[in-house]
C-alpha cells in the first residue's frame, strides 16, 4: 500500500519549526490512540467533578501516550490560556534529587490560584504537577514528594509518569490512581504514520513502514521522529522515496551482516587476532556496544540449529546479560565486546 505524494498542508510559521511529535501530539483526550479504558475513565472524572481529581500514576512502555494524555487532560480542564499557570512539567530523570522536590515542586504547590479564567468562567481550584520519568528519582526524593503530596492535597494534584512502576515506593503508589498504558498495536502505528506521511506530502511504502515499526519497537514517538528525520534526507528528491537502508542508518541500527560476520569470526577463528581486529572495526564504526549486544541476542534467538543448539544459545545469552550490566555500570565498550567474542569462541567454537 502506497500513499501518493501530495503537497504539504498549509502551516503557520510556528508549526513549520515544530517537531512532528509536538505538531501531531493529541490536543484532546478523545484523540489519544488505543488507550480507550483509560480515556473513558478520565473523561468521567472531569465530567463528574474536576475538583475531585485524584493523583495519577501512569506507567507503561515509552511512546504509548502517557505524557500526551496528561497534557490533553490539563488543557481540557483549564483551557490553553491557563495551562502554563496551572501546570508544572518536570523531567525527573534530570531533576531527580531531593533539592528539586523541596525547591521547584514545593514552591509551585504553595502558590495560590484563582478560580476564574480570562472569560470569568469557573475553573477547578487545583494545580497539576507532572513528573515525567519519575522512576529515576532517588528514594529520598520520593519520600520528600510523598510528604508534599500529603500536605498540599487540597490545591495540588500530581501526575507521575514512568516506565517501571516497581521503582516507585509503595507510599506514593497508594496515594495515586494507577493506569497502565498498553503497547500500541502495529496496525494503529501504521495508520498514524501513513496519515502523517499523507499530510506532510511524502510517500511511505509497506516495506519501509514494516522496518520502521520494527525498529521503533512499538514506540510511536520514536517512529514519528524517524519519519521526520528521513523526510529531511529525501527532501528535494523527485521520487521522495524512503529506502529501508535509510531507516537503519538514521536509527543507529547495526547491519545484520555485521552481526553475522562477528559471530562467524568468533565461531570459526582459531586466534584472537581476528576477533581483536573485528572488534576494533566495530568500535571505530561508531556503533553502540549496547545496541550491538541487543541485536546479537535477537539474532541468536533465531539462529539455525546447525550453528548453535539451545544449550549454547542460553549460555551465550547469559554472558550477554552480564556484559550488558557491566556496560550500564560504565564498563569500556571495546573490552566488553572482546569479552562477548571470547565467550562465543569458547562456547560455539568449531
Amino acid at each position: 500500500m502506497e500513499i501518493d505524494s501530495q503537497p504539504p498542508t498549509t502551516t503557520t510559521a510556528v508549526n513549520k519549526f515544530k517537531t512532528w511529535v509536538e505538531k501531531y501530539r493529541p490536543s484532546k483526550l478523545d484523540d489519544i490512540v488505543y488507550q480507550t479504558e483509560i480515556i473513558n475513565s478520565l473523561q468521567n472524572i472531569i465530567t463528574s467533578n474536576a475538583c475531585n481529581l485524584p493523583n495519577f500514576l501512569f506507567y507503561g512502555p515509552p511512546g504509548t501516550g502517557k505524557t500526551s494524555t496528561i497534557i490533553a487532560l490539563a488543557k481540557q480542564l483549564f483551557g490553553v490560556e491557563q495551562y502554563k499557570n496551572r501546570v508544572l512539567e518536570l523531567n525527573a530523570s534530570d531533576e531527580r534529587g531531593i533539592q528539586v522536590i523541596r525547591d521547584k515542586v514545593k514552591s509551585f504547590a504553595q502558590r495560590t490560584i484563582s478560580t476564574n479564567n480570562t472569560n470569568n468562567q469557573k475553573l477547578a481550584a487545583i494545580k497539576i504537577i507532572v513528573l515525567d520519568e519519575c522512576d529515576s528519582m532517588t528514594k529520598e526524593a520520593q519520600s520528600a514528594l510523598r510528604r508534599i503530596m500529603e500536605k498540599y492535597s487540597k490545591t495540588t494534584r500530581f501526575c507521575l509518569i514512568c516506565n517501571y512502576v516497581s521503582k516507585i515506593i509503595d507510599p506514593i503508589i497508594s496515594r495515586c490512581t494507577v493506569y497502565r498504558f498498553k503497547p500500541l498495536k502495529i496496525d494503529l502505528i501504521k495508520t498514524t504514520l501513513l496519515k502523517i506521511g499523507c499530510q506532510e506530502g511524502f510517500k511511505i511504502n509497506d516495506e519501509t513502514l514494516d522496518i520502521l515499526i520494527k525498529i521503533s519497537d512499538g514506540d510511536l514517538r520514536k517512529a514519528i521522529t524517524l519519519i521526520q528525520t528521513l523526510s529531511l534526507i529525501s527532501e528535494g528528491d523527485d521520487c521522495n522515496e524512503i529506502s529501508p537502508d535509510d531507516i537503519c542508518e538514521i536509527a543507529g541500527q547495526i547491519p545484520m551482516k555485521c552481526i553475522e560476520h562477528f559471530f562467524n569470526i568468533c565461531r570459526n577463528s582459531k586466534s584472537y587476532s581476528q576477533l581483536l581486529n573485528e572488534t576494533t572495526k566495530i568500535i571505530h564504526s561508531g556503533y553502540s556496544a549496547t545496541q550491538f549486544l541487543c541485536q546479537l541476542q535477537e539474532w541468536l534467538a533465531i539462529a539455525d540449529e546447525c550453528l548453535l543448539n539451545d544449550e549454547q544459545k542460553s549460555k551465550i545469552c547469559w554472558q550477554i546479560g552480564i556484559i550488558d550490566k557491566r556496560l550500564l555500570d560504565g564498563g569500556d565498550e571495546f573490552l566488553q565486546l572482546l569479552q562477548v567474542g571470547s565467550c562465543i569462541m569458547q562456547i560455539a567454537g568449531c
